[in-house]
């Protein structure tokens, strides 16, 4: 898959701290890719830069071969939802729409037909009328997400998406990535929100103090920061050892780390970490109905890595 987002060595400092320390990273075409870090960590400046807010002191970066000094260009190529939240308070919301989406490039006859298209998908065309000061603030999310994706970018910026949305609406919004992400588009998501990482994401970096301290795809980073750990589902055979596990048991060259009714977690502390082998092992101690590996959550391994990263 080819990248639509490269970027190279980007350093920016402010006031002798440096918020972003030779960042280079690329992002796939057609992926939702997750950007994620702790407060102050320097996603923000990142996404600055990418949205031609800030001009980084050093390094650069290229959409789709549109290099990120062509500030016009990349306007109209990416869509940008900031934390921040920010509709004109005093203008009706298809008005805003309309300006947005001629800032952007499209012709007035496309502003119109996306908006008619994009207002109904969003279930917003009731609101056109309203001013933005006359809706929840929920509303307004909605709003000013249609207003993200409604001119069709290149790349979609998402910054806590989900702030201030009710449950319904949360519901709906995920639905609308989900759809991005089916139709092929490429998408930045930033949360703090890690289940919503591994529901949407592809592939992610995690930046902390200005460094990418681990990148790659979701599935592979589990995989890699996995502690050989299983959940075994089943009966304990009578006349074993098995009656009497307890946690931090050492038997057979597996670990017990709980034991909860009819299920055990153990651990392989062998040298030969093949699941077939602790399942043999197991299959001596108990009569197994169900044997799952236990892969971290994304959580665990981000709180792990920042914690290391000092």
């Amino acid at each position: 898959m080819e990248n639509i987002l490269t970027i190279t060595n980007l350093t920016k400092e402010y006031e002798k701290v440096i918020a972003l320390d030779s960042i280079t990273l690329s992002i796939k075409k057609g992926s939702v890719f997750g950007l994620l870090g702790p407060n102050g960590a320097g996603k923000t400046s990142l996404i600055r830069i990418l949205t031609g807010i800030t001009v980084p002191d050093k390094g650069d970066f290229t959409l789709e071969n549109v290099e990120g000094k062509d500030f016009d260009s990349l306007s109209k190529m990416i869509g940008y939802l900031p934390e921040e939240r920010g509709l004109y308070k005093d203008m009706k919301i298809i008005d805003q729409l309309e300006f947005l989406g001629r800032i952007k490039g499209l012709s007035k006859k496309e502003v119109k037909e996306k908006i008619k298209v994009y207002g109904e998908k969003m279930e917003i065309s009731e609101w056109f009328d309203k001013k933005a000061q006359e809706l929840s603030k929920g509303m307004q999310q909605l709003v000013q997400f249609t207003s993200t994706i409604f001119f069709e970018p290149s790349l979609i910026i998402l910054d806590e998406p989900f702030t201030g949305l009710d449950p319904i609406n949360s519901v709906k919004l995920q639905n609308v990535i989900t759809e991005l992400k089916d139709q092929g588009k490429t998408v930045i998501f930033s949360t703090h929100r890690m289940e919503q990482v591994e529901e949407f994401c592809d592939d992610i970096a995690l930046i902390n103090k200005g460094k990418i301290i681990l990148e790659g795809n979701i599935k592979d980073i589990k995989h890699r920061f996995k502690k050989n750990k299983y959940k075994v589902t089943g009966n304990r055979v009578q006349n074993s050892e098995a009656n009497d596990f307890k946690v931090g048991d050492v038997i057979d060259e597996f670990e017990i780390h709980d034991i909860n009714s009819d299920n055990i977690i153990v651990k392989d502390v062998s040298k030969d970490t093949s699941p077939n082998h602790l399942l043999k092992r197991l299959m001596k101690y108990i009569e197994v109905r169900a044997f799952v590996e236990i892969l971290p959550s994304l959580s665990e391994i981000f709180i792990e890595q920042v914690n290391n990263s000092g």
